[in-house]
């Protein structure tokens, strides 16, 4: 049996992205599509956040990470794909 590829894509979304729920949404979306990895505030006012999982679920996520939660404005979505071989069990906010 082949074991499904993994995805590994570094987010930074731009835009009124504090403030607005957006990490509390982006973990909700990604329990629920079943992808791992992290989201957190920074200084300068961007999101980031760390997706895995496979192709499909990466792209779901991206997408949503696109709008964000209602109050959310997304400005620009910079995303980098990271090789690491790391692999997360859970998605959380740090």
């Amino acid at each position: 049996m082949q074991v499904p590829r993994h995805e590994t894509v570094h987010v930074i979304i731009k835009g009124v992205v504090q403030g607005v729920g957006y990490r509390h949404a982006t973990v909700r979306r990604a329990h629920m599509l079943g992808v791992t990895g992290w989201v957190q505030n920074m200084e300068d006012g961007t999101v980031q956040a760390l997706v895995q999982g496979t192709p499909d679920q990466v792209d779901h996520m991206l997408e949503w990470l696109r709008r964000g939660p209602p109050a959310a404005i997304v400005r620009d979505l910079i995303t980098e794909r990271d090789y690491t071989d790391k692999r997360y069990v859970r998605f959380e906010q740090l």
